[in-house]
């Protein structure tokens, strides 16, 4: 509600004013810079009003053209969800919309009962008459206050940033889709980019193959190229935006939630408070409230800050993962992000702003939420959704007991970890690890053992899950139990090179089904299971021929038990009806905790196979972290056609993630990834995983033991593979 409290101009403010009014008035920076007379003149050309708390003086983007001058309360503005702080007597907004008719840049609302004097552009245009030399004093005042704010934030950046005291040229050079373009510098690269590209829209650009926002500003001549969400890495970009808006939408909602594990197609989202109550209602809740956020296209910002005013800030938000990560940071600047009043770890690049973000859905699942983002990934849903949710269920047993005891020892985030690293303790949390391993290898043995009639035993899991020394950890548990395994190798049981199915791009596809004689291998099956001696197959890949009885001669004692490993092992077309489904254990293998790095950013799980594929490769097969990366997606494919779908035959989930293993790969991973040529299409991933690696402090891998599934990566295994 807005109030006249005082007469109008006409009616002679200047002779009621009361003296606390006319003494905050006095303090105002642009109004004490007139001369002594000067505000006697001016005060019968405004008016008096009072607004209650929350009401409205101005609103953003419209185009009113009012000076106001504060007498007595407390304003608080706001730009879209940025709260941009408080103003009170002596202080004053909206001189730019008298000077230039521009749209209102923020809004302004009363946070107490506030009394205003409001110089309309009306009265205003009246004093350049009646009073044409009080008029341009006032006007150079407010030039003046306005050049004094624009000097003062030039200079506090300039203390932020560090900046160079050389002036910077007025235009740069830069490259895009072959051809060279003159812009002006400090142009956003979305003024140049296009908005989407072949129907994926673009959610961020390539400075010299580097992701950035959107809003960087070009400051050098340079090689620009869009990212969009057709990428993995655009669509990390994507879900990451997604992510911290659900944060902001938690704030406003009064509610505490982190950002949990990626699932590829999902986020798990936990609900920090003890008693959420009903979690699909809160869900709802927080879809409509982060809707209404996408429809204000809220802009995501990035700010940098000192790392001390971050730990202060982490700190007071008991963001305690986000503060013990900053002590062990090398700058003296952090970036943070941030979409209203929630400031988290800037990690990489967001959206512009909130607009494109839409179809994403938040729904209860157990004691959590799930956040599916709507981004349309093909690549990622091609199996379908059911099998995920099913996945999900699996995994929990382990991936809780891992978190419980990683809960028990303090290591509850990446920068509790390093603390123990730097403090000597690294040691313990290797053997507890590695111990938790071991525990749940004897834990499935005995399970297998106890079932009866089980005769084989199928491992599955993606690329650099840790399956070749699971299963030789696995045989030696099994032979405690007295049982004797016996490994058949699915590759030998290739169709000949010939006869493989291809691809949609016309290239045999090795890791489909059929590339698999399944008609040869059921058949051994079924004589093996029925106690007939079996000449195996050999598979000639110099050849590329099938060797039918090539292989050695096998035959199934009562204590014999047979180890198939492959990407089919999950899939029950793999066996058929040669052995009857109560004779099958199925055990699906893969790296499922990550460490947080506060409650929105944390280890994705496939950066951590891609590091350890990387390490590997190089290390020893002699291939480039280049071509390991540009071979990725295709790696993924194949899981995402032939292993996750049949993730619920699993009979158990083995989670072989190590709590401290990318510390030790940091000493191998670093330097194959520095060795990505800069003009490679991988540089864009290679330099992000330089990124993450660089917040682990480094472990030399002596306490690493031989037979440690990390072994399989970075060599010096107590097994032969």
């Amino acid at each position: 509600m807005v109030v006249e409290s005082f007469p109008s101009p006409s009616q002679g403010t200047a002779a009621v004013l009361l003296p606390a009014l006319r003494d905050a008035l006095s303090r105002d920076p642009i109004l004490a810079a007139l001369c002594g007379d000067d505000l006697e003149v001016l005060l019968p050309y405004m008016q008096p009003l009072t607004f209650e708390p929350g009401g409205v003086i101005v609103r953003q983007d419209d185009t009113g053209r009012d000076l106001y001058f504060i007498g007595d309360g407390q304003v608080r503005l706001r730009r879209n969800a940025m709260d941009l702080g408080r103003q009170g007597p002596g202080e004053h907004f909206g001189e730019l919309g008298l000077l230039t008719g521009r749209p209102r840049a923020a809004t302004v609302s009363a946070e107490t009962q506030v009394t205003v004097l409001r110089l309309t552009h009306d009265r205003w245009r009246a004093m350049a008459q009646e009073c044409p030399n009080e008029a341009l004093r006032l006007v150079q005042s407010l030039v003046s206050r306005i050049a004094h704010r624009l000097t003062e934030m030039t200079d506090r950046v300039d203390l932020l940033l560090k900046e160079r005291s050389m002036p910077r040229r007025s235009a740069v050079h830069v490259q895009l889709n072959g051809r060279l373009h003159r812009v002006r510098t400090g142009t956003p690269l979305h003024a140049i980019l296009p908005v989407d590209v072949d129907g994926y829209p673009v959610v961020a650009g390539l400075i010299d193959h580097k992701p950035v926002s959107l809003n960087t500003p070009l400051t050098s001549d340079a090689h620009l190229a869009p990212l969009t969400t057709q990428h993995w890495e655009g669509r990390a970009v994507f879900r990451q935006s997604v992510a911290l808006l659900l944060l902001e939408a938690a704030k406003s909602e009064g509610v505490e939630i982190r950002i949990g594990p990626s699932l590829g197609y999902a986020q798990r989202v936990e609900v920090v408070d003890d008693n959420p109550g009903d979690l699909q209602a809160l869900a709802d809740r927080l879809a409509k409230t982060m809707r209404e956020l996408a429809a204000g296209d809220v802009p995501f910002r990035v700010e940098l800050w000192t790392v001390e005013e971050a730990m202060i800030h982490f700190g007071e938000q008991m963001w305690d993962d986000a503060a013990h990560l900053l002590r062990s940071h090398r700058e003296s600047t952090v970036p943070l992000v941030s979409c209203g009043k929630v400031y988290a770890l800037g990690l990489g690049p967001l959206l512009p702003s909130a607009g494109i973000i839409r179809n994403f859905s938040l729904v209860e699942q157990g004691r959590e939420l799930m956040l599916y983002f709507g981004d349309d990934d093909k690549q990622v849903h091609a199996h379908g959704e059911e099998a995920p949710v099913a996945h999900a269920a699996t995994d929990a047993r382990m991936v809780t007991e891992h978190e419980r005891w990683a809960d028990r020892l303090g290591v509850t985030s990446a920068g509790a970890f390093n603390e123990f690293c730097i403090s000597g303790k690294v040691s313990n949390i290797i053997r507890i690890s590695e111990g938790f391993h071991e525990k749940r290898l004897g834990a499935v043995a005995d399970e297998i053992a106890q079932r009866t009639g089980v005769r084989v035993v199928c491992v599955a899991g993606p690329s650099s899950s840790g399956k070749t020394t699971f299963i030789k950890r696995l045989t030696v548990q099994l032979q405690v139990n007295g049982l004797n395994p016996i490994g058949i190798s699915l590759d030998d049981y290739y169709v000949d090179r010939e006869k493989t199915v291809k691809d949609e791009h016309g290239e045999y596809d090795f890791e489909a089904l059929e590339a698999i004689d399944l008609g040869l291998l059921q058949n051994h099956l079924r004589r093996l299971m029925a106690g007939e001696t079996v000449k195996t197959s050999k598979y000639d890949f110099k050849l590329g021929k099938s060797l039918p009885e090539g292989g050695p001669e096998l035959h199934l004692d009562d204590r014999d038990i047979l180890m198939l490993e492959g990407i089919h092992g999950l899939n029950p077309g793999l066996l058929g009806d040669a052995v009857d489904r109560d004779l099958v254990y199925r055990i699906f293998i893969n790296p499922q905790t990550a460490l947080p790095f506060d409650r929105l950013n944390r280890v994705n799980v496939s950066d951590l196979r891609l590091l350890r594929r990387i390490v590997r490769d190089r290390h020893q097969r002699g291939y480039s972290a280049a071509d390991n990366i540009a071979r990725w997606p295709s790696v993924r494919r194949g899981e995402s056609l032939h292993i996750f779908p049949f993730l619920p035959q699993a009979d158990v989930v083995f989670d072989s993630s190590l709590i401290y293993e990318l510390s030790v790969l940091k000493v191998f991973a670093e330097r194959y990834l520095l060795e990505v040529d800069q003009t490679h299409p991988s540089y864009m991933t290679a330099y992000r995983l330089r990124q993450l690696i660089d917040r682990f402090v480094t472990i030399y891998p002596d306490h690493v033991p031989p037979t440690s599934i990390l072994r399989e990566f970075i060599g010096g295994s107590g097994f032969e593979y």
